[in-house]
């Protein structure tokens, strides 16, 4: 609210102007394959980081193996970047050379 005038006795008439929030932007999450990560592995990834079950875990498995991309999620750009860094940091640590990216959806 913002002022718009005083009136006598240093009272302010404020007028009530709308904000609209929009929602922020959305990126997706994108595993992408790789010659040497086990398929088993990438499971566990989807599962463990995504809250995938099982059956979407294998679907989106498949997808990147044979198309050479899977999208995990959608988030905004702050927990999109956490999940790369967690995957990738993870795979690392595993000897797996998995790729996670990301994307504006």
């Amino acid at each position: 609210m913002t002022p718009i005038d005083s009136q006598p006795g240093g009272e302010a008439v404020l007028e009530k102007q709308d904000t609209v929030l929009k929602p922020p932007p959305m990126y997706k999450v994108i595993l992408l394959n790789d010659d040497f990560t086990t398929m088993e592995f990438v499971v566990f990834i989807l599962r463990q980081y995504f809250n995938k079950d099982e059956v979407s875990a294998m679907q989106i498995m498949l997808k990147v193996h044979k198309e050479g991309r899977g999208v995990c999620g959608t988030y905004p750009k702050d927990i999109a970047a956490t999940k790369v860094s967690q995957v990738t940091a993870h795979a690392r640590q595993e000897g797996h050379p998995l790729q996670c990216v990301m994307e504006k959806a």
